[in-house]
């Protein structure tokens, strides 16, 4: 391939999708050597774009990082909000349908999980990445919510975010450490999902749900 007199190499990116073609560039690179592994210029490089090209779209390989992230939050949250499903049809099932779902998400898109998790940005300087992120994890709250509604009458109920913070905390070490599609992956007994489910029972059960009050929800409208 050879350069263009507009700096453009002949059979690279072709006009109007130069911002698509670095973040497929990047999510190439975060999934070889991670979100902190490569630089600016070698995103580029790897786009077939000269070194100066990028700047059109991102400030730096903070910004391009933080859109991929973007992405991959907004990519989540549909994920899981098609699994919960408003809580269909009854709040144990829709619920480990989201536990699957996110298992599913970090084993299919292992870059973008990265970018997401591991990348390392400061989320009070990228509001949009922000907003994006809480959007994903509003839609296990509104699951962790419903839950606490399944409590015994005679046991106290927990707080909904104590609960989504530590069921997600749950989901995300099994995703990062038995359910990524990367190196980390190790060998198990059982399936990520079958250890993220067994590990939600064991601690619902330790909030004092019985298993039949947890599948006695009420119909959802």
């Amino acid at each position: 391939m050879s350069w263009n007199h507009k700096g453009r190499r002949e059979g690279g990116y072709h006009h109007g999708n130069l911002k698509e073609a670095l973040v497929k560039a990047a999510l190439e690179l975060i999934a070889r050597k991670g979100p902190a592994g490569f630089t600016f210029a070698e995103a580029a490089r790897s786009a077939g774009v000269s070194p100066a090209a990028p700047y059109r779209h991102f400030r730096d390989r903070d910004e391009l990082l933080a859109s991929i992230a973007q992405q991959g939050f907004e990519q989540f949250e549909a994920r899981l909000n098609a699994a919960w499903d408003d809580g269909r049809p009854d709040t144990m099932t829709a619920f480990q349908r989201v536990g699957i779902a996110y298992l599913a998400f970090a084993r299919e898109h292992p870059a973008y999980y990265s970018a997401m998790f591991e990348s390392g940005l400061p989320l009070e300087n990228n509001p949009s990445l922000l907003v994006a992120s809480e959007r994903a994890f509003a839609v296990i709250r509104a699951a962790a919510e419903r839950l606490v509604t399944l409590a015994p009458p005679n046991v106290p109920r927990p707080p909904a975010l104590m609960m989504a913070l530590h069921i997600w905390a749950m989901s995300h070490g099994i995703a990062s450490l038995f359910g990524r599609g990367d190196a980390s992956g190790r060998r198990l007994p059982m399936s990520p999902e079958d250890l993220l489910e067994a590990g939600v029972l064991v601690y619902l059960k330790g909030l004092g749900f019985t298993p039949e009050r947890q599948t006695a929800a009420a119909p959802n409208h």
